[in-house]
């Protein structure tokens, strides 16, 4: 089988294109926190001549986490996006050179939006996974994030240096728990301090590293080790027998026997990776600069290109129910999606755009399917993380910088004249914790309201509101530490002293029992009245199924143009529950009859029976509050598993499972919210600052009974009690 050549691209890239499409890739680094996501991304800048000397996490120096705060806190909080280029020297795409467009995401799950908007946009992705804890909470939020945009990926078990490490156990995780046909395409040769080289199971060559040089071609290719053969050779089956699955020609030189080359095996991985129901695995340490030209390697290889990803879907502006699919083509018309924004302090709104279809340029004008607006594209530019470069045009795979845009949210497509396609937009999760926020003096009031709108306008999952009975602002989103950020931002980028509140809690209601509701709103004061009659039945549904709506409406009792302003009735009552005065979740609404008034009717009436009948049916629906309730995992120490333990039995938590792995036990529990406020600082002094944790938001509970009135007393939101 011949190699890919460079000269026959497909008709979708234009003869001006710097790389053609089918050598690009547009990949995320994606895991849970401090499993080596930022370590890994500053190792694949330098070993690709990006930068030229490797900055470190720890010492607050790596070229992505180029926030103040991330350099102060070893973390990463905002997406980076960064482009460089490699070139492969052996296999398919042997000496081509290959642009890689990568977004370094956040693996705190506080700031799970980033990671949520940039799998959107992207083609391919590196999950990485540390090698003593293998799968991690946040691991399986991102892989499902992963699962749910169809992303092919690549495994790297970072950390094979570490104490504890254990390659095979980490693959098994992946398997057992995440449910990925995972298999090595390196074994590793040693583990800890012993981790030596890596075995290729294609070429069946031993790469063994020794120091450092000034390429950074830090390993001699030799023989593998007589001690390494016999388990090279059983992995290499079971990985030929696997990829023979998914490629026929393949599956049939295997059967027969016949010699496969290495470029056939490379291309048959290739097929099983982009057919999403295989995932290679590489192990290495990026810390000790060990497996990244591997990793390299790999991303060229067997990740998609632009190309080889299924059309975008979408639908058409003026028909929902008509399913549009956009696919690269330079000689097309505009279509692509605004995923991020950021207000830089020197050049004003950026708005990050991924182009899935035509040739974008500067001065161009596109116009927004949520508005209809026209937008002006003033400057197009390429990011290097903080740093930024200018460029006059932009194409079909491109991910880029547009300055000039006024009107432009997360997840707005944006086209040129007459297309009128909407693409579907990225999914964010709801905000879990709110706190109260107010100017610390009266000067800063007016900067304060437009820091937050900023702010907001920047991240889904930060939402401002006011209370309508306290007159506060309320802030709420993922968690402490985003809120925190929030805080900390609104000093230093928009110069504005805050004062915050106590945490408070997203309680949401929902029932347990079908009801009927009726709601009549009649008022007559000379002249016109109103006049607007609903029924419905209210029944529960499956937690996490939201709101239903069925209209039932027969014989024309309530007229179509009232049908709609009656849900919006309904909608709007439900954001106040009658038990804690929180939104109302999964529950059905079906609208079964009603009455109207041929003069006096109206939209309003009809909005305010809506309500009236909401409100009556949820009072006898048997209503509960739901508390939101996370999953904790606790690594610490043998010694202080008892004392952690008991700590989480008090916080009301319930434990799901405890593991052992070498000298560290690892402990998952599922805990109220309300009882982990302040835990980091409770878990460190239980283990003597050894342990850590992590947590993510996992369910809602009904509150128990022994809590409900105190909580009902303390809600600014609670209803009157009569």
């Amino acid at each position: 089988m011949s190699k890919i050549d460079p000269k026959k691209v497909s008709p979708a890239n234009s003869a001006k294109r710097k790389v053609p499409l089918e050598f690009q890739r547009n990949i995320g680094i994606a895991a849970h926190i401090d499993a080596g996501k930022t370590t890994t991304t500053e190792r694949i800048l330098f070993y690709s001549g990006k930068i030229h000397k490797i900055g470190e996490v720890h010492e607050g120096a790596a070229t992505t986490d180029w926030m103040e705060q991330e350099r102060e806190r070893g973390i990463t909080i905002t997406s980076a996006a960064i482009s460089t280029e490699w070139v492969t020297k052996r296999g398919p795409y042997e000496a081509i050179p290959h642009r890689i467009n990568i977004i370094d995401t956040p693996g705190h799950v506080d700031f799970t939006a980033e990671v949520e908007r940039s799998l959107k946009v992207l083609d391919g992705a590196v999950a990485v996974f540390c090698a003593v804890a293998g799968v991690q909470p946040q691991s399986e939020t991102v892989w499902r994030q992963m699962n749910k945009y169809g992303v092919p990926r690549i495994c790297f078990i970072n950390k094979m240096d570490r104490t504890g490490a254990d390659f095979f156990s980490a693959v098994d995780d992946i398997r057992n728990k995440l449910g990925g046909n995972a298999h090595p395409i390196y074994l590793p040769i040693g583990a800890e301090d012993k981790f030596t080289g890596l075995i290729d199971l294609i070429r069946m060559r031993a790469h063994m590293y020794g120091a450092e040089d000034a390429t950074g071609a830090n390993f001699t290719e030799e023989d593998i080790p007589e001690d390494y053969l016999e388990q090279a050779k059983e992995y290499r089956e079971t990985l030929l027998e696997d990829i023979a699955a998914f490629d026929d020609e393949l599956a049939e030189k295997y059967l027969e026997g016949e010699e496969i080359t290495d470029d056939e095996f490379m291309i048959g991985i290739r097929k099983a990776t982009l057919s999403h129901h295989f995932i290679p695995v590489i192990p290495g340490t990026a810390f000790k600069n060990k497996g990244i030209q591997k990793l390299l390697n790999a991303v060229i290889n067997y990740l998609p290109s632009p190309l080889d990803i299924p059309p975008q879907k979408g639908h058409d502006m003026e028909d929902e129910a008509k399913l549009v699919e956009v696919s690269p083509d330079d000689s097309n018309q505009v279509v692509g999606l605004a995923f991020k924004l950021f207000t830089d302090p020197y050049v004003g709104k950026l708005v990050f755009f991924r182009i899935y279809r035509g040739t974008l340029s500067k001065g161009s004008t596109l116009y927004n399917s949520r508005t209809g607006k026209a937008e002006r594209v003033s400057r197009l530019m390429i990011m290097h993380a903080d740093r930024r470069e200018d460029i006059d045009v932009a194409y079909s795979g491109d991910i880029v910088a547009i300055i000039g845009a006024k009107d432009v949210r997360t997840g707005d497509t944006l086209f040129e004249k007459g297309v009128d396609i909407v693409l579907e937009p990225p999914t964010f999760p709801e905000p879990v914790i709110s706190m109260s926020v107010e100017p610390a003096s009266k000067a800063d009031q007016e900067k304060l309201s437009l820091a937050l709108s900023r702010l907001a306008e920047e991240d889904p999952t930060f939402v401002v509101s006011t209370d309508e009975e306290t007159g506060q602002t309320i802030i709420a989103g993922m968690g402490e530490l985003h809120l925190d950020i929030i805080r900390d931002r609104l000093l230093r980028e928009f110069k504005v002293e805050a004062q915050v509140g106590k945490p408070q809690i997203a309680y949401r209601e929902t029932i347990t029992h079908p009801a009927d509701g009726v709601g009549k709103f009649v008022r007559q004061s000379g002249g016109r009245g109103q006049y607007g009659h609903a029924e419905i039945k209210m029944e529960p549904l499956e937690p996490g199924k939201g709101y239903e709506f069925s209209n039932e409406i027969v014989g024309g009792v309530i007229p179509k143009e009232y049908i709609k302003p009656t849900e919006e009735g309904i909608k709007e009552a439900c954001k106040n529950g009658t038990v804690a005065g929180y939104p109302v979740v999964d529950f059905k609404i079906r609208l079964v009859f009603g009455s109207f008034h041929e003069v006096d009717s109206s939209e309003m009436a009809f909005k305010m029976a809506g309500i009236f009948a909401f409100r009556e049916a949820m009072a006898k629906a048997k209503p509960v509050l739901l508390e939101p309730v996370m999953k904790v995992e606790v690594e610490t120490p043998e010694e202080f598993q008892g004392d952690i333990v008991g700590d989480i039995n008090r916080r009301r938590g319930v434990i799901q499972g405890i593991e052992t792995k070498g000298l560290v036990t690892k402990i998952s529990a599922s805990v109220p919210l309300e009882q982990m406020f302040g835990y980091s600082t409770d878990v460190r002094s239980l283990s003597k600052g050894r342990a850590s944790y992590s947590m993510e938001p996992s369910h809602f509970e009904q509150v128990p009974s022994s809590k409900l009135e105190e909580i009902v007393k303390t809600s600014s939101r609670a209803p009157a009690r009569t």
